[in-house]
């Protein structure tokens, strides 16, 4: 879950390439709206490529905040590379998307009927474009599981601290399955769509600390989240109004999970700001390495052995609760810029009640063949940061970290397989058995 970073011991010698690289790259060429692969955008020349960024990105280029680009910061931008959702997930997006229809709901939410599998929205239009964008996020592909066996996470505060924890995850996918050989509904699922399993491996006073969320195939059915605790050595459940509650120690809520957006979609409406090139890492190659090395610092940023970025289209949504439910809620706005070919989440803008900028929120993701699929970009494996520039607090997750083995679908060893161990609350109740 987690993410590294190394101190930056630049010295002038590291920045004279650098500089001659920002001397001499192409500008963006606004005509075809991209940039010409093998680009370096850096402090020198970012600015001509502002067009292409997200504004949290921009921001931190700006250095407007305490947390912000280092001096030797490279960008550099290869090809864009463009991976086919898998053959089965298409042919359901083909089958049943024709008959997904929204549905009103009082107050002005929304919900969706006859959803079958696949993308709901494969050509989302108006009305109500952003919603459906949104519901693409939410029922994009995945791998129906995927077993992280050493997700770390890593905080540090605004004097450079740095203190992280492991958990083992297990994510498994229930209902409106496309996997080849792989019912659409588990075998006593019931009515359940997703779980997200996670254990605490270290540090050891924290070891066996777990939780539970369970998320249904009905829209309008409320998460179920459960917590096991050691010293009780039982689990409890949890409110799921607690959706501000961060994760122990960290910058990421419950509403951030599944890798960038985990709200209710029928408390939610998402407005549409329309289409954009984006630079994006969705390609990396992230360090096998103790946190911070490997990452540059103090920022926490990708170095450019994680891979080369790339433009991808994306489409901008504006998602905040309905107003009959917006008091109390943490976050005023998200901005999801959502990449366009997979429906990943690829960064967020997150704005307090208030709507004033709080955290920028990174998803860098890792490319893996998926047995009888091939190469997937959205698959539960990537680094995530988040940068709360309100408080000068930064987190950073990574599946897997340390290099440790990340398993999705036929590779997860079979006890993963166990539906009541991973997907029920009585499944808690196993740990330290």
């Amino acid at each position: 879950m987690n993410a590294a970073r190394i101190i930056a011991a630049t010295i002038i010698i590291a920045l004279a390439p650098a500089v001659c690289r920002a001397q001499s790259a192409p500008a963006a060429d606004p005509a075809r709206a991209t940039i010409a692969p093998g680009t370096h955008i850096t402090m020198q020349n970012w600015r001509d490529y502002r067009p292409f960024m997200p504004d949290g990105m921009a921001a931190l280029f700006e250095g407007k905040y305490h947390w912000k680009m280092p001096a030797d910061v490279d960008i550099e931008v290869g090809p864009t590379i463009i991976h086919p959702l898998p053959k089965t997930y298409l042919a359901a997006t083909e089958k049943y998307s024709a008959q997904v229809k929204l549905v009103d709901l009082p107050g002005g939410a929304l919900t969706i009927s006859n959803y079958r599998g696949g993308l709901p929205f494969p050509n989302p239009a108006d009305p109500h474009r952003g919603w459906k964008v949104m519901a693409n996020v939410w029922y994009r592909y995945l791998p129906h599981i995927f077993v992280d066996t050493y997700g770390t996470g890593c905080m540090e505060n605004g004097y450079g601290s740095i203190n992280c924890t492991v958990d083992e995850i297990v994510a498994k996918q229930l209902s409106f399955n496309t996997d080849p050989g792989v019912p659409a509904t588990t075998p006593g699922a019931g009515d359940k769509f997703y779980t997200e399993w996670i254990m605490t491996l270290e540090p050891e006073n924290e070891r066996y600390s777990a939780s539970l969320v369970i998320s249904y195939a009905d829209l309008r059915k409320s998460q179920d989240v459960y917590v096991f605790v050691p010293a009780l050595r039982r689990s409890q459940r949890v409110s799921t109004a607690a959706r501000c509650t961060p994760y122990p120690g960290t910058d990421a809520t419950s509403d951030d999970y599944r890798f960038g957006f985990n709200a209710n979609l029928t408390e939610m409406q998402a407005g549409d700001m329309g289409k954009k090139k984006m630079l994006a890492l969705v390609d990396a190659t992230p360090p096998a390495t103790r946190f911070p090395e490997g990452y540059d610092m103090p920022l926490g940023w990708p170095k450019p052995s994680w891979g080369k970025w790339q433009v991808r289209d994306v489409d901008v949504i504006d998602v905040r609760k309905i107003p009959s439910l917006a008091a109390g809620y943490c976050y005023g706005r998200r901005v999801m810029y959502v990449d366009s070919a997979s429906s990943a989440p690829l960064w967020e803008d997150l704005y307090d009640a208030n709507l004033k900028p709080w955290k920028f929120y990174a998803v860098f993701l890792s490319t893996i063949d998926v047995p009888g699929i091939g190469p997937v970009n959205s698959n539960g494996s990537a680094v995530e940061g988040f940068w709360d520039i309100q408080n000068n607090h930064s987190t950073f997750f990574s599946d897997p970290g340390q290099g440790h083995p990340f398993y999705v679908n036929g590779q997860a060893p079979a006890q993963y397989n166990d539906l009541t161990r991973y997907s029920t609350a009585s499944g808690l109740d196993m740990i330290m058995r």
